[in-house]
């Protein structure tokens, strides 16, 4: 005799628990789900009988039915997860709706979820949610915290999801990183251990001393904080912890010119910035005459340079007050911010897709407006939208800027001094162009340097041109035919003796700034770091020869980032 299914009205105070002791039960569940009037008081509960009706269903009918359900339901994860969201990810996220699936079906058959079931979520935004709540970075957030971040981007898991995703492939969150910075280098560990060299006039290698270091050195102030993030500006290291906490040491202040200014005063062991003490921080960046921080929730803070109002807010130059980035990106989570030579990039993740904001000083084209005005509050760079182009990473030059899309192609614009742009001439671009010669690659990561760019394919291959000065594009040194040593390259150029190391590159840095001679460092998947061009502060992290100021081939760095 086939049992009797009741359906009873709950009030919603009571915690209502699903019963599914059929497939029709668990389909019926799922309509629940999607249909139950919670708002008026009103739910749906299937109480659980003695014996399940599942083990009086022939097997065969049992699974037809099952499978009926479940690939549909499959397919429909699949279709509803943001059209963004990498292939890899999206079937991540099609196996946990799967998982969920068989959870209910085969688990739950017989006893309640152990969840208390959200009537107003569909598959996807749980599976969604499921794949969220195994990132760190949202892991340590409190429900309000979350709530608060899934309203600013947009009222769904799915793109806050797209929205965490987005920051780990473009930032190497969570994820061993080298930073060339001028004149000095980081270098941080996949554990979270960080180590410096070079250049140490101001502390800016947080030993407590100002002397050079020749080879890396373990910062062993840091014991016990896990870093997972790491800036460098002129005389200045930022460091940001798996905590959100900022680190900073060298010249004590954010925003100064680059040689520094009076009244500086010279920090030499990693200090907390006691003004982010409130902000979860995930990502600092730090340009000439200020410095940005991005919190956790997208957020953009900065310190100093605001004399002149360039950042939307009236500050004094040696403001250390962390302040807010007002404007439309105040309601606009951001994934990654960029620093340039008095300009700031954004790359901001929306329903509609991913963007990018300019703000400051428009010399050069390099705010992607079409002229050369600066900006006050942050522009949306509209010549995506003309493109085509979903913008996935970002990168600020001194003088011009660089994007990689989610299809591959890599866009450039600003000051073409030196070919940096790699349109085959030395032309200013006031608005995003893509470079046609790398047509036949599909990028993945980009980087800019002061008049230099490198770009590295999904193979591995990595691709530079701009200023050849230093040897810091990784080309031969030779002597060209006008007689100069360090030829400048117009357009991409394969670097081959980075191919040649037999490792695929996974991250490039370059020194981003116009007062010091610039050194490259390329990161493999292995961890390995090879380091190439200026080094006479020792910030390529080997031991030169006799009279030897650079190298013009990769050098192998001893120390494992892995």
């Amino acid at each position: 005799m086939t049992p009797h299914h009741s359906v009873h009205l709950v009030p919603p105070s009571s915690s209502p628990r699903l019963y599914p002791s059929h497939p029709i039960g668990f389909l019926l569940s799922i309509s629940i789900r999607k249909h139950s009037n919670v708002r008026n008081g009103i739910a749906l509960e299937i109480p659980p009988q003695g014996n399940s009706l599942w083990l009086q269903t022939p097997q065969l009918f049992s699974m037809f039915l099952l499978l009926a359900i479940w690939i549909p339901m499959i397919l429909l994860i699949w279709r509803q997860v943001a059209s963004d969201v990498s292939f890899v990810n999206r079937i991540d996220i099609a196996t946990d709706g799967f998982h969920c699936l068989w959870q209910a079906t085969c688990t739950f058959f017989r006893k309640p979820a152990n969840f208390t079931p959200d009537f107003q979520l569909s598959i996807a935004e749980l599976a969604a949610l499921d794949m969220c709540q195994k990132r760190a970075i949202f892991k340590p957030m409190t429900s309000e915290e979350k709530d608060f971040l899934k309203q600013r981007c947009g009222g769904s898991w799915k793109l806050v999801l797209r929205y965490i995703l987005a920051g780990e492939g473009c930032c190497r969150r969570e994820n061993s990183h080298a930073i060339a910075g001028p004149g000095h280098s980081i270098a941080v560990t996949s554990s979270g251990s960080v180590y410096s060299f070079g250049s140490n006039n101001s502390g800016q290698l947080g030993h407590g001393t100002t002397e050079e270091e020749w080879k890396p050195r373990l910062i062993r102030s840091l014991q016990g904080i896990r870093i997972i993030q790491a800036a460098a500006g002129a005389g200045r290291t930022m460091l940001i912890s798996d905590a959100g906490r900022v680190y900073a040491f060298g010249k004590d202040s954010f925003g100064e010119a680059e040689y520094g200014a009076q009244g500086s005063t010279v920090v030499t062991t990693p200090q907390l910035v006691e003004s982010l003490k409130n902000v979860y921080v995930v990502q600092a960046a730090i340009g000439n005459f200020f410095t940005a921080v991005l919190s956790r929730e997208g957020r953009i803070y900065t310190f100093c340079w605001g004399t002149d109002s360039k950042l939307g807010h009236q500050t004094e130059p040696n403001d250390l007050v962390p302040r807010l980035l007002q404007g439309p990106l105040e309601n606009i989570p951001v994934v990654q911010i960029a620093a340039g030579y008095c300009y700031l990039l954004a790359l901001a993740c929306q329903p509609s897709g991913m963007s990018v904001y300019s703000v400051g000083c428009g010399l050069g084209g390099k705010l992607g407006h079409g002229s050369r005005t600066d900006e006050k509050y942050p522009r949306l760079i509209e010549q995506f939208q003309t493109l085509n182009l979903q913008p996935m990473v970002v990168a600020a030059g001194a003088w011009h800027a660089a994007v990689v899309g989610r299809d591959g192609r890599v866009c450039t614009w600003g000051w073409g001094r030196y070919g940096c742009l790699g349109h085959g001439n030395e032309e200013c671009e006031s608005v995003p162009k893509v470079i046609e010669s790398l047509a036949t690659i599909k990028a993945v990561h980009v980087a800019t340097g002061d008049y230099t760019t490198f770009v590295v394919s999904d193979t591995g291959d990595v691709y530079s041109f701009g200023c050849g000065e230093s040897s810091s594009l990784g080309h031969s040194t030779a002597i060209d035919s006008q007689g100069n040593r360090h030829a400048n390259v117009l357009s991409p150029k394969l670097v081959t003796s980075l191919k040649n190391i037999n490792e695929r590159v996974v991250q490039i840095s370059l020194t981003n700034s116009i007062y010091w001679n610039a050194h490259t460092f390329a990161l493999t998947d292995s961890g390995k770091l090879y380091a190439f061009g200026a080094g006479d502060k020792g910030q390529l992290g080997i031991e030169l020869v006799a009279q030897q100021t650079e190298s013009g081939t990769p050098e192998h760095v001893n120390v494992n980032l892995s």
